[in-house]
């Protein structure tokens, strides 16, 4: 794997890679108590959290899903569909003190923060051990730039794909499997166009490429007033552009772990990786019925790559079985990734940072 891009204002260290992973769920950053960022990105669920959208720790409901954090450290942007939010020092920023809608709810609690930090000696002990003994070591920018070092460890690159691939296994995958890679690959299904490359995706940075990818595509979920429109939570980039060609324009996720991460899309609203597959086969979905009700397949502003195909049950199955060979179990399971207040491994987390 290449390196992943990291800032020079926050340079890696295991210290500070431990301090996040305590942050990371540390429930204490929330309005309740009982809420982390741990809360919506489950380890055993790829750091998704299984729910159609995200609920916050008011009970509020997010209008998006929770996207994996699986190798977010190679995601040029990050959230669903905001081309503006490009640093994880930044956007952990938006779940803490976000109003609109509420996730963790500390805003106005800045100093509730610092002060709880500064009262309890094991992050006396660990902002100091990151970022030097200073009185100002504890503070938001640091406890950001913590978060964001763990969360660019979160790497997952062991699936039986992966050991098939890439480490010379022929047996790592089935042959149903190796079909559907085929199929994947195929112009006659497109797939590979928007979820190539390492991370099985269209926007990507790492130290090997020259320039940062970067896209965001309308798959035809949406088509409800036959002009285009998506619901008025979930516009995509529209809503930061409000170019009308931006309308229900969104990432495409990395598919790295992807049998674990349902429901599917930006809101969830594709439970199985059966319909999904459905959804591209028809070429946009269509709902006959309610407030979203619209034929998706003649989305004006529906990407080129989402044009329909003809696909057998068996070569669906084989599809799956593909998809289904991109789940990490070591990524799923390793310690260091888990609750520090649950389990206290010894493991290395910068591995990937210090090869050459």
């Amino acid at each position: 794997m290449p390196k992943p891009i990291v800032p020079a204002d926050n340079p890696m260290s295991s210290q500070k890679v431990e301090l996040g992973r305590h942050l990371f769920y540390e429930k204490r950053l929330s309005i309740t108590g009982e809420f982390s960022c741990a809360s919506c990105h489950i380890q055993s669920l790829a750091f998704t959290d299984g729910k159609t959208v995200a609920l916050g720790a008011t009970g509020e409901k997010h209008p998006r899903n929770s996207m994996s954090l699986a190798n977010i450290g190679y995601n040029p942007v990050l959230t669903w569909a905001n081309p503006l939010m490009t640093k994880l020092e930044t956007q952990a920023l938006v779940p803490m003190f976000g109003e609109h809608p509420v996730e963790m709810g500390m805003v106005g609690r800045e100093q509730q923060i610092l002060t709880m930090l500064r009262d309890d000696s094991k992050y006396r002990q660990m902002f100091a051990a990151a970022f030097g003994e200073s009185q100002e070591a504890i503070s938001l920018s640091n406890l950001t730039k913590a978060l964001a070092a763990f969360e660019r460890t979160l790497i997952s690159v062991n699936s039986p794909y992966d050991r098939y691939r890439f480490g010379g296994d022929s047996h790592a995958i089935s042959k149903a499997a190796k079909r559907g890679e085929k199929l994947f690959n195929s112009e006659h299904l497109e797939c590979f166009h928007c979820h190539g490359g390492i991370n099985f995706s269209d926007s990507v940075m790492h130290d090997r490429l020259a320039f940062v990818e970067i896209a965001f595509h309308n798959t035809g979920l949406y088509n409800i007033d036959g002009k285009g429109a998506y619901p008025p939570d979930n516009t995509g980039v529209y809503e930061i552009t409000t170019k009308p060609s931006d309308m229900g324009r969104f990432k495409a996720p990395t598919l790295r772990n992807i049998a674990l991460t349902a429901p599917y899309m930006h809101d969830g609203s594709i439970p199985t990786l059966e319909a999904v597959i459905d959804h591209y086969k028809a070429g946009g979905r269509t709902i006959h019925t309610g407030n979203f009700a619209g034929v998706g397949s003649k989305n004006p502003f529906k990407s080129e790559f989402i044009s329909g195909f003809e696909l057998t049950e068996a070569e669906k199955n084989d599809l799956i079985a593909f998809l289904k060979s991109l789940t990490d179990e070591i990524f799923i399971h390793n310690p260091a990734f888990s609750n520090p207040n649950l389990i206290n491994p010894n493991s290395g987390l910068l591995g990937i940072f210090e090869e050459n």
